[in-house]
């Protein structure tokens, strides 16, 4: 133990007995004035004039109500005890040691702390308010029934189609993130016909670009991309009316944001990344994943992924606390990707599958699927 600690708590002790010695000193004191005061014939309320002792000086009588109003006064402010003194200061170490223990398992930011980019200051603030906007930032998860002319395949089509893109134009995660939520926010509010529904994805992918990126592709380049199927007017037509639909909101916390968080608090490596990332975009062209939340989905994906690097279940304390999800509640959607891992390879279409499938990517999707996953949830 500090010797500072231990000659903190004798130092304590010693004021202790000293303030106690100071009350019992007073009080015998007013006791033995009083007694005096009440064998004399005259009234001690009454007398305040001095008195002379036989040595010449003078002694002012105390009345008693001075001595109540002494006897009543705190003892002085620096030998009042501050708090509750231990008879054993290995306990009071003990009991301050493990308050303190609580808080480096939960930080996984101190590494960022010299980062200026990492935000670290705001960080805690930024993902309490991601979680407040992010059910505004969703879509109804049955919205394309009111589409009368596309349906849920089409969707996954275009999907597949816009991951190629991005992949071929090197974009940056987010952009393709952004893109898919700018699609089903449009789609959920207005009616596209099948031929304008590739132009949709162009102008998502587009805005995407414009929002994400440093390097912008020009509208020509989309054009070629789509076999010059639309024009220059067209694209900037419905680029106006997207973002009018949208009123301008751009700026709505993916699942992007929250699997990078999570991929932080699982201290994931590269390999634990690229397999999250595959399921994650697996589950962008599936239509039924919609009903969960994007942090649900990014947290599904982080576990799903522990789970088939692993070969066990894995969800610890600090993923279970910056997730804000337990493993019961991830179940259902980490099953969901679990099956649509399975399916990959024999799928019609096989974009992620091929992605992933490079060397570029590690060769991520050729991995065995956690399959105890689907037996534990059935």
């Amino acid at each position: 133990m500090p010797r500072n600690f231990k000659d903190a708590v004798q130092n304590r002790r010693v004021l202790s007995v000293i303030n106690q010695n100071l009350l019992q000193d007073k009080q015998r004191f007013a006791a033995q004035v009083i007694s005096k005061q009440q064998s004399c014939t005259q009234e001690p309320k009454k007398s305040s004039s001095p008195v002379s002792n036989s040595n010449g000086s003078e002694n002012t009588v105390i009345t008693e109500d001075e001595l109540k109003s002494l006897a009543a006064q705190p003892a002085p402010m620096s030998l009042e005890q501050s708090g509750p003194i231990y008879s054993d200061p290995y306990q009071m170490e003990e009991v301050e040691m493990e308050d303190i223990s609580e808080v480096p398992i939960l930080d996984i930011d101190s590494c960022d702390v010299n980062n200026p980019l990492a935000a670290v200051e705001y960080i805690k603030d930024l993902h309490s308010y991601y979680r407040r906007v992010e059910s505004i930032s969703r879509v109804s998860p049955d919205y394309m029934a009111q589409q009368f002319d596309i349906n849920e395949k089409m969707r996954a089509i275009l999907i597949e189609w816009l991951i190629e893109v991005h992949d071929k134009f090197d974009l940056v995660q987010e952009t393709l993130f952004l893109t898919i939520n700018l699609i089903d926010r449009f789609l959920a509010k207005q009616t596209v016909v099948r031929k304008k529904l590739q132009l949709v994805g162009m102008v998502a992918l587009l805005l995407a670009c414009k929002y994400e990126e440093v390097s912008v592709p020009v509208v020509g380049d989309f054009i070629l991309l789509s076999d010059n199927a639309y024009s220059r007017k067209e694209v900037l037509e419905m680029e106006r009316l997207m973002l009018n639909t949208l009123q301008f909101n751009m700026s709505v916390p993916t699942a992007y944001v929250f699997i990078r968080r999570f991929l932080k608090a699982a201290e994931a490596d590269k390999k634990l990344e690229l397999l999250a990332f595959f399921l994650i975009e697996l589950s962008l062209m599936e239509y039924e994943m919609l009903k969960f939340p994007p942090s649900m989905q990014a947290a599904a994906a982080v576990y799903t992924a522990q789970c088939t690097v692993n070969g066990f279940k894995q969800w610890n304390r600090k993923c279970e606390w910056h997730s804000t999800y337990s493993e019961d509640q991830l179940l259902e959607c980490s099953s969901m990707m679990v099956r649509l891992h399975q399916k990959t390879a024999t799928t019609k279409l096989k974009g992620v599958h091929r992605k992933y499938c490079s060397s570029k990517y590690a060769y991520t999707a050729q991995c065995e699927p956690a399959h105890f996953l689907l037996e534990d949830h059935a």
